[in-house]
């Protein structure tokens, strides 16, 4: 069936509800870094942070550090940089695919034009990486550093292969490590260093987030194919029109009859856009779903095995019910 909802029930929310306290710390804080702008500049801040999220990598963050021993101001100071640093990748990823919604709302490029929102992303990057220097220690800094780099290469190299048959399996795990998979990674990573962990635990609670966002990545791409706008709250299909090769592509090019793979490669090669309906008549469409949403659950897995240096407890059983409710949402994406 395809996917039927990006949105948790209530039921659902018990990952986050656990730490709602501290994730309104972060919507406050969020909101006094608003006011830290230019007043000329801060309405169009406010209408991109105001465009509330699911907040992810800020709650990866302090249940993290909830499991380690408990949260502190720099857990929460964690959260809301890497979520300022998300929401710039979103105002730019949203200009250079077209997209003219995102949550049910205008986005940036479409109310006011590229120019000005490519502006307004640089702004949020720069803001994000001047609250990392606040941190007492220069690594945690020089790591968020690196994490924000991350993202922007993997843009650009998922930029420069679009359209490209040669990409391979490889090449797009590399590319959504980077431009998903990073900061998912510092928002786990770092506040186990926040908490005191050792270099081990730190390694593999990283390790947790790089699975966690690749695997939250590769719903993105199905759901990009199988989701319904009205339900999801974004413009879909974007991938298809611009030339993103993405797991179930690449599954299909892989799986494809020779006859099949010559017509797809065709249109990619004409950079024609590779619509809904091209897809749908190849006889293992279906299968190409199947087999990226079963590659993704598979990671899923190994988060939780990731997960060993913390503490049984509540915040570490919220860390393995992410997994699981993500796994729910890729099962829906099967058709």
């Amino acid at each position: 069936m395809p996917a039927s909802t990006a949105n948790p029930t209530p039921g659902e929310l018990f990952p986050f509800e656990l730490v709602r306290p501290d994730l309104e710390r972060v919507e406050i804080s969020i909101r006094e870094q608003v006011r830290a702008f230019d007043p000329a500049i801060e309405p169009y801040v406010a209408y991109v942070c105001n465009t509330s999220g699911k907040r992810i990598r800020p709650a990866l963050a302090i249940l993290v550090g909830g499991a380690a021993g408990g949260t502190t101001g720099d857990h929460v100071k964690l959260g809301v940089l890497l979520e300022l640093i998300h929401m710039a990748t979103l105002v730019h990823d949203d200009i250079i695919d077209g997209a003219n919604t995102r949550r049910m709302v205008a986005t940036a490029n479409a109310k006011w034009g590229n120019s000005l929102s490519v502006l307004l992303g640089d702004a949020l990057f720069s803001h994000a990486l001047t609250l990392a220097t606040d941190f007492d220690s220069i690594e945690i800094c020089r790591k968020v550093g690196r994490a924000a780099t991350e993202v922007c290469q993997g843009e650009i190299i998922q930029t420069q292969r679009r359209f490209d048959l040669t990409l391979t399996k490889a090449d797009y795990f590399k590319v959504i490590a980077m431009k998903t998979g990073a900061l998912f990674a510092a928002a786990t990573g770092l506040s186990a260093k926040l908490s005191g962990m050792d270099a081990d635990a730190e390694d593999r609670l990283h390790a947790y987030g790089m699975k966690l966002g690749t695997a939250y990545q590769i719903y993105d791409d199905c759901l990009d194919l199988v989701g319904s706008e009205e339900v999801v709250g974004k413009t879909l299909r974007t991938d298809l029109v611009k030339g993103k090769l993405t797991l179930p592509i690449l599954n299909l090019l892989e799986s494809a009859s020779e006859a099949q793979r010559l017509k797809l490669n065709k249109r990619i090669l004409a950079q024609e856009p590779l619509d809904l309906p091209v897809l749908l008549g190849i006889a293992e469409y279906a299968g190409a779903i199947e087999s990226a949403v079963d590659t993704a659950l598979a990671m899923l897995a190994e988060c939780r095995d990731d997960l060993a240096p913390l503490p049984d407890g509540p915040h570490r059983d919220a860390l393995v019910q992410i997994t699981r409710f993500l796994g729910g949402l890729l099962e829906k994406c099967r058709r």
